[in-house]
């Protein structure tokens, strides 16, 4: 999720082979009626998350609201995590995978390796893509090199080098998967006012305040997210009760919701998308980021 100060995006592109996207001047996501707010995961361990997050890949450990509850913070974006053992892994659900920019892959991969995790980018990259050792060879541009790296409770991750990039780790994307996802695509784009980009023959781009959105084919349906690694994706509105109120207008029935979460000041309300995948609604998440520590 993001604060007032909007952070760079940088997305993949492919032209024979994906190159990266230059940085993209849009709007901040405390100015847009919707933007990207928050990852969410059900996970085993907190403490693992931390180690993965924190001590491995270079993120914040902090508090959020008057609960003190543990968050991961990465850049401007919030990780919650639920004490609670996923169903499964996230590869095979609607939500595939994390994208996070990295300066430097090859010593991070080297840290993840000897701390037990699994780097798995010859497996995961698409066909045909030209991987040496644990990386997949992106070429000169900005983007330079990507692995996929498989973190507690079978959390996958894709990591992009970004050798210009100077924090540790940022947030880069969201990683859908479908046998519908031209119309996944779509779907993102009429809810929630995603912004589609250039069609690559590995997936259709697009964005939105806040992050990009890689919607890839598969050859299957794929599972829905609740209660696995990946439990759901969270976007912040402005004006959520209207925002709601103009879903079901559409016929899309939003869940448990909007109501109040005093602990964390925010409004929340839930729906799941045509295909399976979980999304909370919040109202408030900037001001949440903000304190954070």
């Amino acid at each position: 999720m993001m604060t007032r100060r909007f952070l760079p995006l940088l997305f993949a592109f492919l032209v024979s082979v994906p190159v990266a996207r230059a940085q993209s001047p849009a709007a901040a996501p405390s100015a847009a009626p919707v933007s990207y707010g928050h990852h969410h995961l059900n996970v085993s361990s907190i403490d693992e998350q931390k180690k993965f997050w924190v001590d491995t890949l270079g993120a914040s450990a902090v508090k959020i609201g008057t609960n003190n509850a543990d968050a991961i913070k990465v850049g401007n974006l919030l990780i919650f995590m639920r004490a609670q053992k996923p169903t499964a892994g996230s590869k095979g659900s609607t939500v595939d995978h994390f994208g996070f920019s990295v300066p430097s892959l090859q010593p991070l991969l080297d840290k993840l390796k000897a701390a037990g995790y699994r780097v798995a980018t010859a497996a995961e990259a698409p066909a045909g893509s030209k991987v040496e050792g644990d990386i997949r060879v992106m070429g000169n541009g900005p983007l330079s090199g990507i692995a996929y790296i498989f973190g507690p409770d079978d959390l996958k991750v894709e990591l992009l080098e970004m050798k210009a990039q100077t924090a540790p780790i940022l947030p880069n994307h969201v990683h859908f998967f479908s046998d519908k996802n031209a119309d996944m695509e779509a779907w993102y784009a009429k809810v929630f006012g995603a912004k589609t980009g250039r069609a690559t023959p590995d997936f259709i781009p697009a964005s939105i305040p806040g992050t990009g959105m890689n919607f890839s084919p598969s050859p299957a349906a794929t599972a829905p997210t609740q209660g696995r690694a990946i439990d759901h994706i969270g976007f912040e509105v402005k004006n959520l009760e209207a925002f709601t109120k103009q879903l079901e207008a559409q016929g899309i029935k939003v869940t448990n919701g909007p109501r109040q979460v005093p602990a964390l000041g925010l409004t929340v309300a839930f729906l799941t998308d045509p295909w399976g995948t979980y999304i909370e609604l919040t109202e408030g998440i900037d001001k949440l980021t903000e304190s954070a520590k």
